[in-house]
This record gives structure tokens, C-alpha cells and sequence, in this order.
């Protein structure tokens, strides 16, 4: 009976040994399986960085940190006040290219036309009866869009600042009337549709085409400025000159003069005046 058991536990014992020893070899042909698998693709694929793959992870290649151009990043940043940017050639991107670089500010409360220039009066109405206007101290019947006016104001307190004919409303925020007045004076009946195809664009630097300007939205000022001292109370208060040719012309941008290169905006010196223009 002894020699029975013990029989049975040597049977029992090496059973459990030949299983275990079995199961060893199977893990391990199934890890040297993965390894040859991993090694062959290397082989195929003719590259022996990856010999060590299964020893360390694989982490994904970084994307080069390519520069964007200064188109690209104007068109990136006027998209929250323009999200229908007009097509390349056409009217309303001629409009755009002359008139755009307000559209880069970045303030919340400051509000823009959904299209670059209105068809008719009752359109700029409509804009304009949903703005929240302030007036421009010690002006007579100036006024622009809230956060235009108070930094005009305070850089006004800091120089002497006059507007171009010295007391209000046609300086400040037109209605379309007078915007169509101001083409009439110094265009013919040709040069409006001259503009629309792109041969004429000096008369951009001196008139806006009507329900196009500026100062439908509010934004923009004619000033008298002579001198170094008023440029730079206008610069830190988010004041610029964005048209060119239009040396009396001021427009609301709300950023500092540093911020310019991020918006894409580019810098360009014309007769010694600076201005800040899109650059498409």
C-alpha cells in the first residue's frame, strides 16, 4: 500500500513537472514569435531603428513648427468678425484688402458688419442702431462705438488732439448718405466700376466706395495730427492709420503696436507715415 502512494506521488509530481516546463515553453515561443515577428518587419522594411522597439516606446514623430505667413494669420484672426471671407478678385476683397485690418480686433463689445460694405442706407441702419455709441469729448455731435471713443478720449486727455474740421459728425460715424456724398465729390461715374474690376485703387487712399468705409462701423476718425507726441498717445490707446494715402484717417484696432506681426498685419512707411496694412 505504501509503495502505491508513493507510486502516486512520483507519478503526481512529475505530471505537474512536465506541465509546468510544457506551459514555460509555450509562453516563451509565443514572446520569441512576437520578437521575430517585430525583427522580420525591421528586416523588410530595411531599417534597423527599430531593432530595439519592444524595448522602449513608440512615441509619435512631432509635426515641424511651420511658420505661418502673414496672410495666413490675418485671415486666421478676422475670421471671428468676418467668418464669410470674400473670394480672392472680388469686389467686396478688394474692399477687404483697402479697408480689413479693423476686423482684427480682438474686443468682444466692438461689433462688425457681417459683409465689408453695405448696399444701401437702410442696411447701415440697421448696423448701426445695434451699437452702443459714446461721444468724444468736447465735440459737438461726435460719436463712435463705446470702446473707440473711450480710448480715443483718454488719449485725448493725454495730447491735444483735434479732429480734421475741428467740431464733429462727418469726422466721427457717417450715415451711408454722407459716405455716397463724399464718393461723388471726388469720383466720376466710371470709377466705381473701375474699382469692382480691380483697375482702379488709388481712389481707395482717398474716398471709400459707398456702404464701404469705415465710418459706417464706427470705428474710424479723421484727425489733425502733427506731431510725434499725438501718434504715440494714439499708438497706446489702439489707434492706427490702416489706409494708405488716407493721412487724416484713424482707425480702432484696440491691440498695441507689438501685437501687429500676430495679426498679420504688415507695417509700410509711405512720405514718413506709418501704416498698418492687410496683407492680402
Amino acid at each position: 500500500m505504501r509503495r502505491f502512494i508513493k507510486r502516486l506521488k512520483f507519478v503526481f509530481v512529475t505530471a505537474f513537472m512536465v506541465l509546468t516546463l510544457v506551459a514555460s515553453n509555450e509562453i516563451s515561443h509565443f514572446k520569441i514569435s512576437q520578437e521575430n515577428q517585430t525583427l522580420n518587419a525591421c528586416v523588410i522594411n530595411n531599417s534597423t531603428s527599430c531593432l530595439e522597439i519592444y524595448k522602449k516606446p513608440i512615441l509619435p514623430t512631432p509635426l515641424p513648427n511651420i511658420p505661418q505667413t502673414e496672410q495666413e494669420r490675418f485671415l486666421s484672426v478676422i475670421a471671428t468678425n468676418l467668418p464669410e471671407i470674400p473670394q480672392p478678385n472680388s469686389y467686396e476683397y478688394i474692399l477687404l484688402r483697402a479697408y480689413g485690418a479693423a476686423f482684427v480686433d480682438p474686443d468682444p463689445t466692438v461689433k462688425f458688419p457681417s459683409t465689408v460694405v453695405f448696399n444701401n442706407e437702410r442696411e447701415t441702419q440697421i448696423f448701426q442702431t445695434n451699437l452702443t455709441m459714446e461721444k468724444i469729448t468736447g465735440t459737438s455731435n461726435c460719436y463712435l462705438q463705446q470702446s473707440a471713443a473711450s480710448a480715443l478720449n483718454k488719449a485725448r486727455s493725454q495730447q491735444n488732439i483735434p479732429l480734421k474740421s475741428g467740431y464733429g459728425a462727418s469726422d466721427c460715424t457717417r450715415n451711408y448718405a454722407t459716405n455716397l456724398r463724399f464718393w461723388r465729390k471726388y469720383a466720376n461715374k466710371y470709377t466705381l466700376d473701375k474699382v469692382r474690376e480691380g483697375k482702379e485703387t488709388a481712389i481707395l487712399g482717398v474716398v471709400a466706395p459707398p456702404g464701404a468705409s469705415q465710418h459706417l462701423w464706427g470705428l474710424a476718425i479723421d484727425l489733425r495730427v502733427s506731431n510725434a507726441q499725438q501718434r504715440q498717445a494714439l499708438y497706446d490707446n489702439g489707434w492706427f492709420q490702416t489706409v494708405e494715402n488716407d493721412i487724416p484717417h484713424w482707425t480702432y484696432l484696440g491691440v498695441n503696436v507689438d501685437d501687429m506681426p500676430n495679426l498679420g498685419l504688415k507695417n509700410k512707411v509711405v512720405r514718413g507715415i506709418s501704416y498698418w496694412l492687410t496683407p492680402i
